[in-house]
């Protein structure tokens, strides 16, 4: 079960929503609706999940409703129609008491400015959370300072926001949502406000938290590399609607329609996808076969290389021009011992870092697991249309 479900969630904005709701069930789009009723379309039949330890990243345009989405999350916003569940608990039947102790204990939020309390030091805007669980101060001061050294900001603790840049105020933001060890970390364009240069230190520092702490991320933002760079998976809203949820590899591979096609086109590939995502089964595997086995499923298959491997992993390679070579004599010996030992790549490689070995090889570039395992091949053809997208129309 997901952490987090929400189930057709659409939320309409003005004095009378349930009226401008039923107009909405009869086929008006968001623009018909304003034109008619004066009301706005926040979301629109909105459904997501959520996995435990997973960064979901929210991405779309200007009033595509993605920071309508997260407030819903956490109950500033109510919905027109729709349910929101947090680990299995409907959050919209919680009562006032229930809901701020989920959001104390269980969520906590880093907003695009800072939302700072300007006259508190770095050290107490960081421990504010741990204060209003009512942690004694010792304690909230040295949970405070932890996370203040892992944000890079030791030696500011006693600085207000006022005198700090940009994005150490941002930092500072980071720290406070995390002191309190949340279950659950909101983003709401975090990042958007800071200069490029600080807003990837900002992402670096992100993603080396998470690789630590494995926290459940929902992260709103506008910005497509961000959205790519950061998500485990993505969710792409437009007017409202949601048009596709994938990993990046999915957005890049198989946009769902024109919308995002137009989204990702400009992407640099190679620099997003990992070699995994653009590998292919290997032609032929081989194990312990004979030199002369080996050489009839070649011709059986219709392949020139067969791709040699045991239980300790990747092996090396063999060809068919080399097979008919052999000597008779020697047919009966197994392939382990006449092998070439083609380098290989790993999966986790950005295809970037494999695409000079697979351009200039002759054959396909084997592909291992950290364990050493044969996973597939990357092939020239392959990388060719996965950097060369079809165009929409043949697409």
């Amino acid at each position: 079960m997901a952490l987090i479900e929400a189930r057709g969630l659409t939320k309409i904005f003005g004095p009378r929503p349930h009226v401008a709701l039923a107009r909405l069930k009869e086929g008006a789009d968001k623009e018909t609706l304003l034109a008619e009723t004066g009301h706005t379309v926040g979301l629109r039949d909105v459904s997501i999940d959520v996995e435990r330890g997973e960064v979901f990243v929210v991405m779309g345009l200007s009033g595509s409703g993605k920071s309508t989405l997260i407030r819903h999350l956490n109950r500033l916003i109510d919905p027109t129609e729709g349910t929101v569940r947090l680990d299995g608990t409907d959050i919209l039947k919680l009562s006032t008491g229930a809901l701020n102790e989920l959001r104390r204990d269980k969520m906590g939020m880093v907003f695009q400015r800072f939302a700072l309390m300007p006259h508190r030091t770095v050290l107490d805007n960081v421990a504010y959370g741990l204060e209003v669980q009512r942690v004694d101060k010792a304690e909230r001061q040295r949970r405070a300072m932890e996370w203040i050294e892992t944000v890079e900001l030791n030696g500011y603790e006693h600085q207000y926001p006022a005198q700090l840049s940009g994005g150490m105020q941002q930092r500072v933001g980071l720290a406070r949502a995390l002191c309190t060890d949340p279950e659950i970390l909101l983003m709401d364009e975090a990042f958007s406000a800071l200069d490029p240069l600080i807003r990837s230190q900002m992402q670096d520092q992100l993603i080396e938290i998470q690789a630590r702490l494995h926290k459940t991320i929902v992260f709103i933002t506008h910005d497509l590399d961000e959205a790519l760079r950061l998500g485990d998976r993505i969710a792409i809203l437009k007017d409202g609607e949601l048009t596709q949820v994938g990993t990046p590899a999915e957005i890049l591979l198989h946009p769902a329609d024109a919308y995002v096609r137009a989204f990702v086109k400009d992407v640099n590939r190679s620099r997003v996808l990992t070699v995994e995502n653009c590998m292919q089964p290997p032609p032929l595997r081989l194990t312990d076969e004979t030199l002369e086995q080996a050489l009839a499923e070649m011709q059986s298959v219709g392949t020139d290389i067969g791709y040699v491997s045991n239980d300790r992993g990747y092996v090396g390679a063999i060809t068919r021009d080399a097979l008919q070579k052999i000597p008779p004599a020697n047919a009966s010996h197994h392939v382990e011992g006449h092998v070439i030992r083609l380098p290989a790549v790993n999966t986790g490689k950005p295809l970037a870092e494999a695409l000079r070995a697979t351009l200039t090889g002759e054959y396909p570039v084997p592909v291992v697991d950290e364990a050493g395992a044969l996973r597939g091949v990357l092939s020239r053809d392959r990388v060719g249309e996965v950097l060369s997208p079809d165009e929409p129309e043949a697409a």
